[in-house]
């Protein structure tokens, strides 16, 4: 069966056009969606682990804040109730996750609590006060019971706490009685909001699960899932203490990208085995993909179009020309990196030719395009800094090059902004935002050879030292006092004259330990030691002596 010449150009710029337009659609998409998936995967593992992070610190600080209160000699000796209620009510004033507070005796009868709720009454058979008589008891959270009904509840939503408490001994020792505490659970729901402000984009809704070790019943997560059983692969591995991502089926038959981490405590806090679970469905993640995908597809079908109706009209003249256009297009199709064919000497087939190698150029620039964003993914938007994924890169870089010199290590500065949730109170979250660009742009200027610098979010930010002396701590103190002169500089704002500190803590890599993670902790509970030292300046953790050195 023969073919007119025109139908059979036609019919072949049009099939071939449409192949290279799927062919680089699917590998495009493909390779896309692959990054997307992983981007995506690293980051919600990310925000389980700083979820995790931030409900361990917090409950640490109320644990703390009991276990302070309760060595007072006030509380001791329990003879001025009254100044014992005021102290209890200054607490709850400047705390309001503390629900109610309360003293008992030794008989477990409240002789003190904020506002006076249940002064009088005898908890002796709730287990804040039975856990609470040899050693500290920290509680899961579970419904309320004595004070559903005596403290306010604009919601009427059922009211939850987390218990604290921890005896009252005297001075010769002899117990004396119980100070519990009741943490509001709607604290949870604040740090979640904190932890997702971040993620909010077009690819939709991001969702975190907080999983209670008893019967993994969901503590924290959408209406209609609270108190329900969650079963999981990802609760599972979190509960082996692993920090990671899965593409996973859940119960209502949707498959989700989910981020996982386990709350482990902090410091001289066990922790509740809390199992942090973060989602973003797969249909939402994968959008940009697909929209790429689609419109290379209708591009390419537009074109195919265009150019098979051009080959209709110019058959005749263009059979030769046409020839080596196929030819190169089949190199293409079999991934080869060729050029169409520029020809000369008929206009109409110069035309052809230009249309198509301007075709494969803007396919070409659509993959580059894809790459850019790849590198924006690495970027904090807001500073414009290297963000935690990126450090994380930079990071194993560090080590595999530390690992090829002899001795070598690296240094990290973990930084935390002192006084920037007053500026974010009292000036508005505009001017913080503000503040955080020109931190970034300061960070940047004053950064200099072996120097890396990312944010990790918030006000915390690293810097990566590759240290060339032969004492890295006394390296990175004076890296650290120069960061902390630059920052203490003046900042304007309309007309605003700010100031703010940042307190550093640091650890050496293998100095430290082998484990990055390991040393990443000591530069944070360094950089704790600064916070508690009087904030804006350096500290080290010498784990030869388990002693800060200043």
């Amino acid at each position: 069966m023969s073919i007119k010449l025109r139908t059979l150009v036609a019919l072949t710029i049009a099939i071939l056009i449409f192949i290279l337009s799927g062919i680089l659609s699917i590998t495009i998409s493909k390779r896309s969606g692959a990054d997307i998936k992983k981007e995506i995967g690293v980051t919600l593992s990310q925000n389980a682990y700083q979820m995790a992070d931030k409900l361990d610190y917090f409950m640490w600080s109320r644990y703390g804040e009991i276990k302070v209160l309760s060595e007072l000699d006030q509380l001791k000796e329990q003879k001025h109730p009254e100044s014992i209620e005021k102290m209890l009510n200054r607490l709850h004033d400047s705390i309001p996750s503390f629900s109610w507070i309360g003293l008992t005796d030794k008989k477990g009868n409240v002789i003190a609590s904020t506002q006076g709720i249940l002064k009088g009454k005898n908890i002796e058979e709730r287990p804040v006060f039975q856990r609470a008589k040899k050693a500290p008891f920290i509680g899961d959270v579970h419904d309320a019971v004595l004070l559903a009904k005596l403290l306010p509840n604009p919601s009427g939503e059922p009211v939850q706490f987390v218990d604290i408490s921890t005896p009252v001994y005297g001075k010769n020792g002899d117990f004396k009685g119980v100070l519990a505490a009741h943490l509001s659970w709607e604290w949870s729901k604040e740090i979640r909001d904190t932890v997702l402000q971040p993620m909010k984009s077009e690819r939709g809704s991001t969702e975190i699960f907080i999983v209670s070790a008893k019967q993994n019943t969901i503590l924290l997560g959408p209406k209609h899932l609270l108190g329900k059983p969650l079963h999981l692969k990802s609760v599972k591995q979190a509960q082996q203490k692993k920090n990671h991502w899965n593409l996973e089926r859940w119960p209502d038959g949707k498959t989700y990208l989910t981020g996982y981490a386990l709350g482990q405590g902090h410091l001289d806090y066990q922790g509740l085995g809390w199992a942090i679970i973060v989602r973003q469905s797969e249909d939402a993640a994968f959008i940009p993909a697909k929209n790429l995908q689609s419109f290379i597809l209708f591009f390419g079908g537009i074109c195919s179009v265009l150019f098979a109706i051009a080959g209709w009209l110019l058959a005749g003249k263009i059979a030769g020309p046409l020839q080596q256009i196929t030819n190169a297009a089949y190199e293409l199709r079999k991934g080869n990196k060729v050029e169409i064919p520029q020809v000369r000497g008929i206009k109409d087939i110069e035309v052809l030719s230009s249309s198509l190698r301007n075709l494969v150029a803007s396919l070409s620039e659509t993959e580059s395009e894809l790459g850019r964003m790849e590198d924006l993914a690495h970027n904090d938007a807001l500073t414009g800094l290297p963000n935690r994924l990126s450090l994380y890169l930079q990071v194993e870089q560090a080590i595999r090059s530390a690992r090829v010199v002899a001795d070598g290590y690296f240094t990290l500065l973990f930084m935390d902004l002192d006084g920037f949730k007053y500026i974010n109170d009292t000036y508005g979250h505009h001017i913080g935002d503000e503040l955080l660009k020109e931190v970034g742009k300061r960070l940047k200027r004053s950064l200099r050879k072996g120097e890396y610098a990312a944010r990790l979010g918030g006000d915390e930010f690293v810097l990566l030292i590759e240290s060339s002396s032969g004492e890295p701590i006394e390296e990175g103190k004076r890296i650290g006092s120069r960061i902390i002169s630059v920052l203490n500089e003046r900042f304007m704002f309309n007309g605003n004259s700010l100031t703010i500190g940042c307190s550093i803590g640091g650890a050496v890599w293998p100095m430290n330990g082998e484990d990055i993670e390991d040393v990443m902790k000591l530069a944070d509970q360094a950089l704790y030691l600064s916070k508690k030292s009087g904030k804006n300046q350096v500290n080290f953790i010498d784990l030869s002596s388990i002693q800060a050195v200043q």
